[in-house]
């Protein structure tokens, strides 16, 4: 039995899924792998199910129809694992940006530096990005600073999506009042971590824009997540964070 659980949300990741499956689980450290799939269509589910035979007690796949969001999915992923008592639930992409190696530094920072969140930062030292194209770098690396000016979070990487949290987090964060489905949900689960009074910590790690398969980012995303700081921050001075 692992402590620890790794949420992966997939849409069309069937170059990617095997390999960082079975990378994961080539690591030192024991991790569970749940795949949360939106009804990909190339068959990704399926390359999960196969794999299931060989990983039978520790890779778990829940099927969704369509494409319902990323929150939707990691909050669909949460909800399994507080059911089912894991310690500590990572966020982590398909597409191998997130080095799985980085999973047991991430774990570290939780069960032996006093963690409640850790984030795998790619501005805490410099920028750490490797094959974005400088427009994309330059909106990531000012969004997360606008989210700082706007929120007072002291965090360098707002928007990283490579997480770890412990249960505590997740179980003192009120999962269905969270408003945002898309990019900005990543914002807002920091914002509200760090209002609780949790720890964040946050781990250096090189961000590596993915080889295989299709990007789900848009400008759009950016911008919407942008906009809804403003409106976070506000509902969140009449809001009483004490747990």
């Amino acid at each position: 039995m692992s402590d620890s659980l790794v949420i992966i949300p997939t849409y069309n990741e069937k170059e990617n899924i095997e390999k960082l499956v079975r990378t994961i689980f080539s690591l030192n450290k024991l991790f569970h792998i749940l795949i949360v799939d939106d009804g990909s269509p190339d068959g990704t589910a399926d390359i999960v199910k196969d794999l299931q035979s060989k990983f039978r007690d520790s890779l778990f796949i829940e099927e969704r129809t369509g494409k319902l969001g990323l929150g939707t999915a990691y909050i669909h992923g949460f909800k399994w694992a507080l059911d089912r008592n894991y310690s500590y639930v990572f966020e982590m992409d398909a597409d191998f940006s997130h080095n799985p190696a980085d999973l047991v530094r991430l774990y570290n920072a939780n069960e032996e530096k006093g963690g409640d969140l850790s984030i795998g930062s790619r501005y805490v030292k410099g920028v750490n990005i490797i094959n974005w194209p400088m427009s994309r770098l330059l909106l990531s690396f000012f969004a997360s600073k606008y989210v700082s000016l706007i929120t007072g979070m002291p965090i360098n990487d707002s928007t990283a999506g490579f997480k770890c949290y412990r249960r505590e987090v997740l179980e003192t964060i009120n999962l269905d009042s969270i408003q945002f489905v898309g990019y900005a949900f990543q914002i807002e689960m920091k914002f509200k971590a760090w209002k609780y009074g949790f720890n964040v910590i946050e781990v250096p790690v090189i961000f590596t824009d993915r080889s295989e398969g299709e990007s789900k980012m848009s400008g759009g995303i950016f911008y919407e997540a942008l906009l809804g700081v403003i409106n976070m921050k506000i509902r969140s001075i009449f809001k009483n964070w004490k747990r």
